[in-house]
């Protein structure tokens, strides 16, 4: 292999792409937004996990060992957004007749199921909001000690004419109404400045508040992710990132908070990266919007989770993506075809796999795959996969590409299924489509409404496929209307196997 690619990142702090280099080359500290966790993820939101996921992985995969921190808000979120209306916690656990502790702890558990089965890896460090609260109160006091902040009868809130360059990631003008949310909170010195601590109303018990020199309350939004980013990466660590709608409101104040601080231009992380949004037709996809929206109705409509992730790789992580049912079913009947394609080019092989699973996750073990192994000589063919498959990657996380590279290489002759099936273990430490585990009839999910399992669809397949072969037209119509009435789509064409896929509807 020739010397691999210098890594390449965009930073929205820039609006340009550089070459990334770790404030630590040990250690590669990174940090993203997680969930507000009073209902369940959208795929919108899954979009931001599977982009953070890719980002750790290409890391791990060019020889970095990363620390990770994923935050889960259980409070201070409001429903506007800003610094009016109800806390979305509270207002949930109302509508569930549950405590708010019920319902962070449902949902939680729900987004944690939900990224298992999208193949995201545990973060080194899951950050809880409400487990920080003096650290929040400490840092608040701190910002309020150095002039930034100010107190109004509805708690502490921070004065944005302190920081100078504040909105500069947005690239919005400090004194317009386009940076972050203009709240109708008496009081206020400028429309922008924003809650750090609530105080609760004085006629009004809520389930989430603590004690503050403030009075009781609950702390805002934006002055989680500081303080929990802060205390486990440090003042200045490497990556923040996040949904691109956060990039306009949420990380323009955390960045001011962190400035009045640590009272210096720091923003907190070098690199600041967004994903951008998932749209259906209407646009920006939202929890609101029902239907499909979340992982779990994806499945039930017979929709393996891994072909989500596949849809969000097949575009970059920058551009907007698409959500239709044609596109995810498309994604489905991709991720089959490069499953029946493994199967075939690249079978099980007990030394690599088990190779694979002991270096996968490891730093830089990807890259290793040209060490010396007496089990598995890799040809001389194999080093320009590997150097592609890398170029892309390098080139700020081009999935994209990344995954036409994957399809060349099991599609070469000069490869043997066991060079293949090392290359394959080495390509997917990166992309996580659990490749070396997941087997055609893992794919074979169908709507709750289907009449027919899987083994039953295969076996309709296997007659259809037989009186094709004899020329029976009848019989093997007649297949097809059997499993067409069951909810299965037929898709026949030059594949490694006669494939199908759960007929989606809206």
């Amino acid at each position: 292999m020739s010397t691999a690619k210098p890594l390449t990142l965009y930073n929205s702090l820039t609006r340009e792409a550089a070459p990334f280099r770790p404030i630590d080359p040990d250690m590669v500290r990174l940090y993203s937004c997680g969930p507000t966790v009073y209902s369940a993820a959208h795929l919108g939101n899954l979009r931001a996990y599977v982009f953070t996921d890719t980002l750790r992985r290409t890391l791990n995969w060019k020889g970095y060992a990363t620390t990770h921190v994923v935050n889960i808000t259980d409070v201070g979120h409001l429903t506007s957004d800003a610094d009016a209306g109800d806390d979305k916690m509270e207002l949930a656990a109302q509508a569930a007749g549950e405590t708010a502790w019920e319902v962070a702890a449902r949902y939680t558990a729900l987004f944690k199921a939900d990224l298992k089965a999208l193949n995201v890896l545990d973060p080194s460090i899951w950050s809880v909001a409400t487990h920080h609260i003096q650290d929040m109160i400490a840092f608040a006091r701190a910002i309020e000690k150095h002039g930034a902040a100010y107190e109004i009868a509805g708690g502490l809130y921070f004065d944005t004419s302190k920081v100078p360059d504040y909105g500069f990631l947005a690239r919005a003008a400090p004194e317009g109404p386009e940076v972050g949310r203009i709240g109708e909170v008496q009081g206020k010195r400028q429309p922008h400045d924003f809650a750090i601590w609530r105080r609760s109303p004085p006629d009004e018990r809520r389930q989430m508040e603590w004690q503050s020199p403030w009075g009781p309350g609950a702390p805002g939004w934006h002055l989680e992710c500081s303080v929990m980013s802060m205390k486990y990466l440090g003042r200045r660590f490497d990556i923040h990132t996040g949904g691109i709608d956060h990039r306009e409101i949420h990380h323009v104040n955390e960045i001011a908070q962190n400035q009045a601080f640590t009272c210096s231009a720091d923003t907190g992380a070098n690199w600041w990266m967004h994903n951008n949004f998932l749209v259906d037709r209407t646009g920006k996809m939202s929890k609101s919007k029902g239907g499909v929206a979340t992982l779990g109705a994806l499945v039930a409509r017979g929709v393996h989770p891994l072909a989500y992730r596949l849809l969000c790789l097949s575009a970059h992580y920058r551009s907007e993506l698409e959500f239709s049912l044609d596109a995810v079913s498309a994604a489905l009947t991709r991720l089959k075809r490069l499953v029946g394609t493994v199967a075939k080019a690249a079978p099980a092989d007990a030394a690599i796999d088990g190779w694979a699973a002991e270096q996968r996750f490891s730093r830089g073990a990807a890259l290793d795959v040209f060490r010396d192994q007496s089990e598995c000589e890799l040809p001389p063919a194999a080093a320009d996969h590997v150097d592609r498959f890398d170029a892309a990657l390098a080139d700020d996380l081009n999935t994209p590409v990344a995954l036409t590279v994957l399809d060349a290489m099991l599609a070469d002759r000069r490869l043997d299924a066991r060079a293949k099936r090392r290359l394959l273990a080495s390509f997917d430490a990166a992309l996580g489509l659990d490749l070396l585990r997941t087997a055609r009839a893992d794919l074979s999910l169908r709507p709750e409404t289907a009449s027919l399992d899987a083994g039953a669809v295969e076996a309709l397949l296997g007659n259809r496929q037989a009186a094709r072969a004899a020329k029976d037209f009848a019989a093997a119509d007649a297949a097809r209307d059997r499993l067409g009435a069951a909810g299965v789509e037929i898709m026949d064409g030059d594949t490694v196997r006669w494939e199908w896929r759960p007929a989606l509807t809206d």
